[in-house]
């Protein structure tokens, strides 16, 4: 091995990050394994530690994010969760686990928080006087139908709420998990209260597993399209991340099979290799597409203005140039093929009702 060459480290069976560097941006101290030691291990026949899944409770004062983004058609947001078990290598959201000295590599997908009392504060947030309804997403950052919410049901109690107060309330997640609560949803839905966006990032089986080693299979997400869809709830098929030169050659195919399930729209996100995103990910290039990486990293940078990541307003979910245009074309032409639009779901907002909160004055009157 040369010097200065980094050695590729294996990667880890049903996990989606090679490595458990830590951040660099807190001035954290880095933790990385010597590629020596792992060819001695190796050699010795000592397999690495299998991963186990640690859920720590949390328990904020505050369950609402705002947010002035041109980008994204919301304003609020929940998130149930920190950190997410899909373990999907792209996640854009890994870099937040460095805010909690961890990192956005396997601990990401292995040191989880959970919020049980979620639903109390939104309950409280509701009931203040001052509120004011608007569409609240839930999964923009981890996914609310992670494996984990079978054990706490955080996702659920929300919609709980929602359904009570008469509050509008869009999901995305990449689970078929949220069938679970099929019934609440399709009663949300009754009212217009409610849309479901579905990521589908791949149809290959194979690629699904590297990319995304925990998340339920293309054809149960398809298959909870059609679920949701024979409910009468609104359903959005998201092509995110398109990965250049590992996924793009689906795009047709995708909006084929969302249309087939019955989604009533589709869209696309080219990839975004925030912060510690982009080494993470051409680690993993490293290990499971060594011969595409240079090209794969090439056209990102070509959608980026010749960067990793592009975190402007207005062309970070876009990207931009030739290939940006390219994709965004294609899926335009595709879609229309299939009679599929984009996502229009107007929730309603009017018809709010205030909750009650245990203990106030208003359960007085």
């Amino acid at each position: 091995m040369e010097q200065n060459e980094r050695p590729v480290l294996p990667a880890r069976k049903g996990r989606g990050a090679v490595t458990n560097s830590e951040s660099h941006r807190f001035n954290l101290p880095s933790r990385e394994a010597d590629g020596d030691w792992l060819d001695d291990r190796e050699a010795l026949g000592d397999a690495p530690t299998k991963l186990r899944t640690q859920v720590t409770t949390e328990v904020p004062k505050s369950i609402l994010s705002f947010n002035k983004s041109p980008d994204i058609p919301f304003d609020r947001s929940i998130n149930a969760y920190r950190g997410c078990e899909h373990g999907c290598v792209y996640c854009y959201a890994r870099p937040t686990h460095a805010y909690h000295d961890l990192s956005p590599g396997l601990d990401f997908e292995t040191k989880l928080f959970a919020k049980p009392n979620a639903a109390i504060l939104l309950r409280e947030t509701l009931a203040k006087p001052k509120y004011r309804p608007a569409p609240i997403a839930i999964g923009t950052n981890t996914d609310p139908y992670q494996p984990i919410e079978k054990r706490y049901r955080i996702t659920r109690a929300i919609l709980e709420v929602m359904l009570e107060t008469r509050h509008p309330v869009g999901i995305t997640t990449k689970s078929d998990k949220v069938i679970d609560d099929s019934e609440t949803l399709a009663a949300l839905a009754e009212l217009g209260l409610t849309a479901v966006a579905i990521s589908v990032t791949t149809l290959e089986s194979r690629t699904a597993r590297l990319l995304e080693p925990r998340a339920p299979s293309p054809i149960k997400r398809l298959s909870a399209v059609s679920h949701l869809r024979a409910l009468d709830i609104p359903v959005h098929v998201n092509i995110a991340p398109v990965i250049p030169a590992i996924t793009d050659h689906e795009i047709e195919a995708i909006v084929e099979a969302a249309a087939d399930h019955g989604a009533q729209s589709v869209s696309i996100i080219p990839v975004r290799l925030p912060h510690e995103v982009a080494p993470l990910f051409e680690q993993w290039l490293e290990a499971h597409f060594p011969d595409r990486k240079q090209k794969v990293m090439s056209i990102i940078a070509s959608l980026r203005s010749g960067k990793k990541n592009d975190p402007d307003f207005h062309s970070r979910m876009k990207g931009q140039g030739p290939w940006a245009e390219l994709l965004h074309h294609r899926v335009d032409i595709a879609a229309r093929k299939h009679g599929l639009g984009k996502a229009k779901f107007a929730l309603r907002t009017d018809l709010f009702r205030r909750p009650v909160v245990k203990g106030s004055q208003m359960e007085l009157f």
